[in-house]
């Protein structure tokens, strides 16, 4: 049996999978349901820290894991890693925001080059399909963090110009805040709770949230419908900051400190400038690419939102309330 039939359906099972960042929370969870429910042929875990892979191995215990230590600044170990595999999930990055300002030329030579040197190595090595994992940060960005993240959605996309002639397609995947995540303010307030006190950047700002498991089967969801040169948005919730607190912190007193540089009050998903490459699904949106120099097919069953759409967090009309919220962290 194929990896890919002709029709485009991907056979999980006949697989070889990499992840890059794959110690990370998306690469945890990831690896946790590949083997749980997709049992792919070989699944490779790409990474820098060799004590979480030490500690993954020691966690799943799979013979079908391989883990390789590298950086994806290093095109050549990303070759040799990449070697006889099918499908690739691009989940490395950095992504702290204050460390992205303080150190923007480590972000760009990660997130940047990163990005390119496994679009290159995916092309030279006849990987099948590669999908990015991007962020709400990407849109119109403050930071350099979004920035970074917008660059290589662009080159991920336009890298279907010299992947699909070679049988190498690529897509991005591009979602809000992770629930519980590494970095996230779900965590932060926690640990504040203690205190009685929590803090607050601004009372009006909202924030799309996603759960990190649902994050990880949309990717791979994506991952078996893609064509090549879309971005994949899902409709999920958004969420008052006021009544994050009291979904994590309730009964504390809320410090106001002020908007931190590169922040915005309200995030968004789809901007406005994007609304004519934007089909509309059940349950997601779709970005077509601007300039398909390749043989993009648009996808039937969609519709078009029409001129002035954006989906951001504010305008958003699905709301968490802080009970949904709690019974989301608590699982």
């Amino acid at each position: 049996m194929n990896v890919i039939d002709r029709d485009g359906t991907l056979h999980w099972s006949e697989a070889s999978v990499l992840v890059t960042g794959g110690t990370g929370s998306f690469g945890n969870k990831f690896v946790e349901i590949m083997l749980s429910r997709y049992h792919p042929r070989r699944l490779v875990v790409f990474s820098r820290d060799e004590l979480k892979q030490s500690e993954m191995i020691a966690r799943f215990n799979d013979p079908s894991l391989r883990f390789f230590v590298g950086d994806v600044r290093d095109q050549a170990r990303l070759e040799r890693a990449m070697h006889g595999v099918d499908v690739v999930f691009h989940a490395a990055a950095l992504k702290q925001i204050p460390s992205c300002e303080y150190n923007p030329f480590e972000a760009i030579q990660t997130n940047v080059i990163g990005a390119e040197n496994v679009i290159n190595a995916a092309i030279d090595t006849g990987v099948k399909r590669v999908v990015m994992i991007s962020t709400d940060k990407a849109v119109n960005p403050l930071n350099v963090y979004g920035a970074t993240k917008l660059c290589a959605e662009k080159l991920f996309v336009q890298g279907n110009a010299y992947g699909y002639g070679r049988g190498t397609v690529f897509g991005v995947v591009r979602y809000g805040n992770v629930i519980a995540s590494r970095g996230s303010v779900i965590p932060i307030f926690a640990t504040q709770r203690t205190s009685g006190t929590v803090t607050v950047t601004d009372p009006g700002m909202t924030r799309f949230w996603i759960r990190l498991e649902q994050g990880v089967a949309f990717a791979i969801r994506c991952a078996e419908i893609m064509g090549g040169g879309e971005i994949f948005v899902p409709k999920i919730p958004s969420m008052r900051i006021l009544d994050l607190v009291e979904a994590v912190a309730p009964g504390c007193k809320v410090e106001f400190i002020g908007m931190r540089p590169g922040e915005k009050l309200h995030e968004v998903l789809v901007a406005e400038e994007e609304c004519r490459q934007v089909l509309e699904f059940e349950d997601m949106f779709l970005l077509e690419p601007i300039y398909p120099s390749w043989a993009f097919r648009a996808r039937e069953g969609g519709k078009r939102p029409g001129a002035g759409f954006r989906y951001s967090s504010d305008t958003n009309s699905w709301w968490l309330s802080p009970v949904e919220m709690r019974e989301f962290v608590r699982d």
